[in-house]
């Protein structure tokens, strides 16, 4: 497959439409990520509660598909609980990393993004929001924890 296939008119048309939900004002938690292979950023907010993501937004400076996975993040994530988007998380490491399946269920258009597993260097800036979203979700559980009374 050449490089420009990889660009399909579905990724295109996901990254053209993505909501563009802006920066929360009080978020529990923040992550700010940047691929060293191609300079894409995105910072992330997030609001947990209960365990479940109620909140999220986000500033994306990034190529097509990085702003492809960055858009069906933003379209499915409130709601979603931790685990599952660890979960998720990890299905389009392993789907793009180890050949594994694509997510499934509400997080289905992750697939159009499968066949970046052959082109290693654009791993990153398609990872990269569930890089910011891992760290944020992390970084609530260990605010969690600190706030625990003693």
């Amino acid at each position: 497959m050449a490089l420009i296939e990889l660009y399909s008119d579905k990724i295109l048309e996901i990254a053209g439409n993505a909501p563009q939900p802006g920066r929360l004002a009080a978020p529990h938690a923040s992550s700010r990520k940047v691929s060293r292979v191609c300079g894409s950023m995105i910072e992330v907010d997030i609001v947990v509660t209960d365990g479940v993501i109620s909140a999220y937004g986000h500033d994306v400076s990034a190529c097509a598909l990085g702003q492809t996975s960055a858009a069906i993040v933003a379209r499915e994530i409130v709601g979603t609980p931790v685990e599952a988007f660890l979960a998720v998380s990890q299905t389009m490491r392993d789907m793009l990393k180890a050949d594994g399946e694509a997510p499934d269920g509400k997080w289905s258009d992750l697939k159009y993004l499968e066949a970046v597993r052959e082109y290693p260097a654009r791993h990153a800036s398609t990872l990269l929001v569930f890089d910011a979203v891992s760290d944020a979700i992390h970084k609530t559980v260990l605010i969690q924890q600190d706030k625990a009374p003693l």
